[in-house]
């Protein structure tokens, strides 16, 4: 997007905001469905502000605008922000003002501020309207500016969707529903509204494409033991899906009609809702005379625990997966000594390599390809018009991943590309330090993920150096890459780490406009060993089939047992791909796994 138009849509939306009385106006990046990639027709924060992170939130306001983003997209705001008219507000600096206070500032008493209901979290809307009623501030929730001033704005997607078979989901949508039921009786509630797109998915077995990277398909949904409707585009159901659905009793109704079913649900009935899983609208369309029960939504505590066959699922797609990434590291390899290899190629030629295996979709997300200083830039696209071209020299930092029809895929590799320094050997072995500690860790069952999250930093932290992001998120089943609700981080979750749950391991250092490092296998949580007087203990498994770079190891800071961990991996990285490749790439992969 270029900047240029950034700031006549800016005057639009002035215009507007001055046309309804308002006097500022929020933009979050999601979409109805709360979603990290909202479709093309809900970027509106994007377009609004030529920024185009994935997490982030635009306020303008009658003579001020700006962006509020986390540290991943601090340097990518910076670049893309530039004259656009918004300024860069850096969340969890101490120089930075609290989104809501600033707002606050700005606006003044008897001020009004405008957001669209529709794309708000409930939680946060309802957050945000007792923190203005405090400095008797109004806020108007029905607004959607963008219907008027963003032209050429897509449309919602009508893409056809599909059913995953049984065989590959390893669960029929007639028993999810039936956990989901028996989850409403033992909270004494009568139905559930799904909303967001991956549970909807994974209740459903359904699948699709309205969204770059994650294989979803718009649509909302109501569960209950009367019955279970899922709302979605009638031109997306084919009639064997909808064949299909009504072989389990999933009676279909259109899309739009969900807010006018929950608007005539029965008197009294108890409705469960999780708050920041919902849009503000359709939670204000429940009746009064509902009872709602707002808890953590028990459809992602089931998603985020995988059966047997998708985590078999899982293991396969490693294999292929590992597979594409022998021969596109081999082909780097020889490629960057010549000369000409750009960040942008490194995305196509791993997208090319991966599409030539079985079931494969597409990428999982934006890859990653940062050489040299764009590698500290955490979530960096490169483009055509502005990617490095990698030398042989330095640091190269490769994030990437892709859907499988059986399992979906997430790693980081940092690769010596040439010679390296001795800061970069020394980073980069804290960083692996780091990995290993989480990929050994024994740990009692009810376990959370920030209790072991320091493990990933003791060796940076033990250097003065750190990271800003979490070390660990959980990964969906061909669904989001990003899903919760475990994950491994600083801050607390209440949520305690499970047999089956598939969750990254991906500590990292940055040095801003010099080179980043970030090492990321995926592990599963499994039973390690029952005691009789102190409880199940866990581990984890290691499925991520690719080798770790050994030529910016500083060897000497290994302990045994670290060095053990590594020797063992590369043993079972070779063992379970090298049937799978030609004489060549074996030895090339015998070379790259052989012991430290």
């Amino acid at each position: 997007m270029k900047t240029n138009k950034i700031p006549a849509r800016l005057a639009a939306m002035r215009k507007f905001m001055e046309e309804k009385g308002l006097d500022a106006f929020i933009i979050p990046s999601t979409d109805a469905h709360l979603s990290e990639y909202p479709p093309k027709h809900w970027e509106s924060r994007k377009w609004i502000s030529g920024f185009t992170g994935s997490a982030g939130t635009a306020v303008v306001t009658k003579d001020k605008a700006g962006v509020w983003t986390d540290s991943r997209y601090f340097l990518q705001g910076e670049t893309e922000l530039k004259d656009t008219g918004f300024d860069l507000f850096k969340d969890g600096q101490p120089e930075t003002p609290q989104m809501t206070a600033w707002i606050i500032e700005q606006v003044g008493k008897g001020g009004t501020v405008g957001i669209d209901g529709l794309v708000y979290t409930a939680s946060d809307a309802k957050a945000l309207k007792s923190n203005l009623d405090k400095k008797g501030i109004n806020l108007e929730t029905s607004f959607d500016p963008f219907t008027k001033i963003w032209q050429d704005r897509p449309e919602i997607p009508k893409n056809e969707a599909f059913i995953l078979p049984d065989k590959i989901a390893g669960e029929s949508v007639d028993r999810k529903i039936a956990r989901i039921n028996a989850v409403l009786k033992q909270i004494d509630a009568d139905g559930i509204i799904i909303v967001t797109l991956d549970a909807v998915a994974w209740t459903f077995n359904l699948r699709g494409n309205d969204v770059d990277y994650n294989p979803v398909a718009v649509a909302y949904a109501y569960v209950s033991e009367k019955e279970t409707v899922l709302f979605i585009d009638p031109d997306k159901i084919t009639k064997e899906v909808s064949k299909e659905y009504k072989k389990h009793n999933v009676k279909l109704e259109d899309y739009n009609k969900v807010f006018d079913y929950v608007a005539n649900l029965e008197e009294g009935t108890t409705v469960c809702v999780t708050g920041n899983k919902i849009n503000y609208k359709l939670l204000q369309t429940i009746p009064q005379s509902a009872k709602i029960v707002d808890i953590s939504s028990p459809v992602d505590h089931m998603k985020a625990v995988k059966n047997e066959v998708e985590l078999e699922g899982f293991r396969n797609a490693m294999v292929k997966d590992g597979v594409a990434l022998v021969k596109f590291y081999r082909w780097l390899e020889e490629a960057i000594p010549q000369g000409g290899v750009t960040e942008v190629d490194i995305e196509t030629q791993l997208t090319h390599f991966r599409s030539q295996q079985d079931l494969f979709v597409g990428d999982s997300f934006g890859t990653i390809a940062g050489y040299a200083g764009n590698g500290a830039i955490i979530h960096y696209h490169a483009s055509p018009e502005t990617c490095a071209t990698v030398k042989p020299e330095g640091l190269l930092l490769i994030d990437s991943g892709a859907q499988y029809k059986d399992g979906t895929t997430d790693i980081t590799r940092t690769w010596a590309v040439g010679d390296i320094t001795e800061q970069m050997k020394s980073d980069y072995t804290n960083v692996l330090k780091g990995h290993i500690a989480i990929s050994t860790v024994t740990y009692p069952e009810g376990t959370r993920g920030s209790q072991l999250d320091i493990l990933a930093r003791k060796a940076l932290w033990d250097n003065h150096l750190t990271y800003w992001h979490g070390t660990g998120h959980g990964i969906g089943h061909f669904l989001n890459v990003h899903e919760g609700p475990q994950n491994i981080r600083l801050e607390e979750n209440p949520t305690v780490l499970r047999p089956g749950m598939v969750t990254s391991n991906e500590p990292g250092v940055y040095r801003a406009n010099e080179y980043g490092i970030r090492i990321e296998n995926l592990i599963v949580t499994q039973v390690d060993k029952k005691t009789e007087s102190f409880g199940t203990f866990y581990n984890f498994e290691t499925i991520t089939l690719c080798h770790i770079d050994t030529k910016p190891i500083n060897v000497d800071m290994l302990t045994e047992a670290e060095k053990t961990w590594l020797n063992n991996y590369h043993e079972m990285v070779y063992d379970k791909l090298s049937k799978h490749l030609n004489k060549e790439e074996k030895a090339w992969l015998k070379e790259k796994t052989k012991a430290i």
